[in-house]
């Protein structure tokens, strides 16, 4: 079994698109900026993030409605040179809640939210020498 990808079901499409592309820098794969789907690829590894208008999920399922709006998903997302990753991404308007700060030996993690609430956690691994 290996991870597709982590869907986010956001109730204003077009602000998490721009979020995702313009703020963490994330390619889309299809540029459907207005929805209702979008999946984003990292520059490395087979795992995905998409986007999915809660309205259209609401639908399919017939069980969702409103309650949808409390979900809180956790996105992980690994880069290479976090400070540096941070920097760049408060530039272009991310707020930080937490972070660059070392949550293990072996990694360092830094916190924000997405427009809708969102949770993304950006993580650097740490080598160990020995």
């Amino acid at each position: 079994m290996e991870l597709a990808q982590v869907r986010l079901l956001v109730g204003d499409f077009a602000a998490c698109y721009r979020f995702y592309t313009d703020v963490l820098g994330l390619k889309p794969q299809s540029g459907a900026a207005e929805g209702p789907y979008e999946k984003f690829s990292p520059t490395a590894g087979a795992a995905g993030i998409a986007l999915q208008d809660r309205a259209v999920m609401a639908d399919v399922l017939g069980e969702l409605g409103d309650t949808a709006a409390g979900h809180r998903s956790l996105v992980v997302l690994r880069v290479e040179h976090l400070d540096a990753y941070c920097e760049r991404i408060t530039s272009r308007g991310a707020t930080l809640l937490h972070g660059p700060a070392a949550m293990t030996d072996r990694m360092r993690a830094a916190h924000l939210k997405d427009p809708e609430g969102n949770l993304v956690e950006l993580q650097e691994w740490l080598l160990l020498s020995g």
